[in-house]
């Protein structure tokens, strides 16, 4: 169970600056790549996110900071709405948000209502060597209306559950310091979600976006 019920109540206990931090850049895709648990809530997410979007997709982060018990700054997916990340969701056509899950295998589970999407993403996954579990019905279905990933324009997204065991892999280890050295297995990762989105992209447009320029 979260310890806040919805961030206006966690804005009131802890500090932006010390205990979490925001993060964000706006690009012109349509496509939305989040990290609502980034930082050391769920170690790596961020780091996978920020690469996925490259300098394509508009990219967006929630990070704990704190020294320890980072996981008490976990709003989960279907209250999340701190207000730029909100802002960022409703100017996006697609969303793909960007989890980590706690098992020890190296496996990713595909959620979220975009069945056409969610299959791209798979095939690429599978084809570039990794084990990538389409979750609609199990542990990580990501399918309530409610989710941030189907918040977005199309009115439904992907959601991504990346174990533990998987995103060791990604780094040289899942401490601050050891996600600074990502390994060869993260480019094959983003490169092969990337190639999933390209023909999702819009045309380029300008994004009008108060306040997130």
């Amino acid at each position: 169970m979260d310890n806040y019920r919805h961030f206006e109540q966690l804005k009131a206990f802890e500090k932006e600056g010390v205990d979490y931090r925001i993060r964000w850049r706006i690009e012109d895709s349509g496509i939305a790549i989040l990290s609502i648990h980034g930082g050391d809530i769920e170690p790596g997410t961020s780091e996978i996110a920020d690469a996925i979007a490259g300098s394509d997709h508009t990219f967006y982060t929630f990070e704990g900071m704190k020294r320890a018990g980072n996981r008490m700054l976990h709003l989960t997916s279907t209250v999340f709405n701190e207000p730029i990340g909100l802002e960022i969701v409703c100017l996006s056509e697609i969303i793909l948000s960007i989890h980590g899950c706690h098992e020890t295998e190296a496996v990713v589970y595909l959620g979220g209502m975009d069945l056409e999407l969610r299959e791209h993403i798979q095939q690429r996954l599978t084809s570039a060597g990794f084990h990538a579990v389409d979750d609609c019905s199990s542990k990580y279905p990501g399918r309530d209306p409610a989710n941030i990933c189907n918040i977005c324009g199309r009115g439904m997204g992907i959601q991504l559950e990346i174990s533990r065991g998987l995103r060791a892999q990604l780094f040289k280890d899942l401490t601050p310091q050891g996600r600074r050295f990502p390994t060869e297995v993260l480019s094959r990762f983003v490169r092969a979600i990337q190639e999933a989105l390209e023909p999702f992209k819009l045309p380029a447009t300008e994004i009008a976006c108060e306040g997130l320029d």
